[in-house]
């Protein structure tokens, strides 16, 4: 999948547990897992944007695009 969820490194950096975030941004800890894991198919801006808040971070700092098509050409 072309779009990388860098949730649990940014939670990392910020010393805060799945269930600190869950109750700041006010989202299940089964969907915020969800999303922590990379299983998640999409993403409300209003959730990104309580998760940057509680997070004190941009959003390029959670999610990250990888070419797909770029990384697999190289492997030949």
């Amino acid at each position: 999948m072309p779009i990388i969820v860098n949730l649990d490194v940014m939670m990392a950096k910020r010393k805060i547990s799945l269930n600190e975030l869950s109750a700041k941004v006010e989202l299940t800890l089964s969907n915020l897992s969800i999303l922590k894991t990379g299983k998640a198919k999409a993403i409300r801006f209003s959730t990104l944007e309580a998760i940057c808040k509680a997070l004190d971070c941009q959003p390029g700092e959670i999610l990250e695009f990888v070419d797909d098509e770029n990384e697999n050409s190289s492997i030949i």
